[in-house]
């Protein structure tokens, strides 16, 4: 099967002329700018991390190339082929705005899943096709074949899943891949604490895939809302003239880059969250209110429970927050709880022993 990315892309994406600033056509450095009617004087408040002291009085580069650089040796990806957003939903909402048509074109998602798929779809107005996932929570290939038609344009993979935990077959993914003529998006925000392997590796292979990460899970960087997509060098280019020009602000560049300066960390704590999880499975395991507890490639579990909605409601009233996702299709008796700290699990264990129901 050819691939023709050209032709999946909205008529009006093709056209447009991107916003475009002097910064963007200028490499080197400058020591006098003019170009961007900045207050020149400085600003009331200033950047400091370490020994770096920054005011804030200048717009942020608009393609975060150091940043980008800096992504690049840890993943292995070449800078033209990552896209940085405020958080995975502006990628997600970005290659909607490429794609699909309004009111014409359609999208496939795979439910349980994420829900800002089918939000950005209501907002822009482009219909949602739900393909369900098996018993299991993998996918039904047959069923996706058999939903896709000449208006489908995207189809929305998470792996691992959320609500669900677990990671999507590979092999039946790569079958989605060879056989559908769109874009398929592999959202791995919780590939750290996956034993499968990201699909960034296979970009070469597959010109219509695009792999979506984030720094707000294994990176612990929720606060600066930051979100990678990693595709073709094209597609990145339509996502890059697409995108607002200022979509990731100066501080939040500057702290993303001090942070990814720590790999060997997030790597120790990837490692301890992925031990607290076996402790929080057996010990949910041991309770009398727990029916299943699905397998977890995340960080986080869905534990079927009896009487669920009570149980939420009680956890609240100990002011323990966990995800009620009893109500959601395949996910019914179900709570979504995440992987807390040492001290937060005991708490939630010891709070559920004492559960009067």
């Amino acid at each position: 099967m050819e691939f023709n990315l050209e032709y999946l892309i909205r008529d009006n994406i093709k056209s447009l002329a991107p916003y475009s600033t002097a910064r963007h056509e200028f490499t080197g450095e400058a020591s006098v700018m003019l170009d961007a009617n900045e207050n020149a004087i400085g600003s009331p408040v200033s950047l400091d991390i370490g020994n770096l002291h920054e005011p804030l009085n200048r717009y942020p580069d608009p393609l975060q190339l150091e940043l980008k650089k800096q992504i690049s040796n840890i993943k292995g990806v070449p800078v033209e082929n990552i896209f940085c957003g405020n958080g995975s939903d502006e990628a997600i909402d970005v290659l909607m705005r490429i794609f699909c048509e309004p009111g014409i074109d359609n999208i496939i998602i795979l439910p349980p899943t994420y829900g800002m798929y089918s939000v950005c779809a209501a907002i822009n107005n482009v219909q949602v096709k739900e393909v369900p996932l098996t018993s299991d929570y993998q996918l039904d290939i047959q069923a996706i074949a058999d939903a896709v038609d000449d208006r489908t344009k995207l189809i929305f993979i998470c792996s691992p899943n959320n609500p669900t935990g677990n990671s999507i077959n590979r092999q039946d993914i790569e079958i989605v891949l060879n056989n559908f003529d769109g874009i398929v998006v592999i959202d791995e925000a919780y590939i750290n604490y996956a034993r499968q392997k990201t699909f960034t590796t296979q970009l070469v292979d597959y010109p219509n895939l695009v792999v979506m990460q984030t720094l707000s899970k294994a990176w612990g960087l929720a606060a600066l809302r930051i979100g990678l997509a990693f595709a073709s060098k094209e597609i990145i280019g339509y996502m890059n003239n697409v995108k607002y020009p200022y979509n990731i602000n100066e501080a939040t560049q500057k702290l993303a880059l001090q942070a990814l300066k720590n790999v060997m960390q997030v790597n120790e704590w990837t490692k301890f969250t992925i031990a607290q999880r076996t402790w929080l499975e057996e010990a949910l395991a041991k309770l009398p209110i727990t029916e299943k507890i699905y397998p977890s490639d995340a960080n986080f579990l869905l534990v079927k429970m009896k009487q669920a909605n009570d149980v939420f409601t009680y956890l609240q009233s100990k002011g323990i927050i966990v995800r009620n996702r009893s109500t959601t299709k395949g996910c019914e008796g179900c709570l979504r709880i995440t992987v807390g700290t040492e001290e937060e699990n005991k708490k939630l264990i010891e709070a559920l022993e004492n559960y009067p129901g």
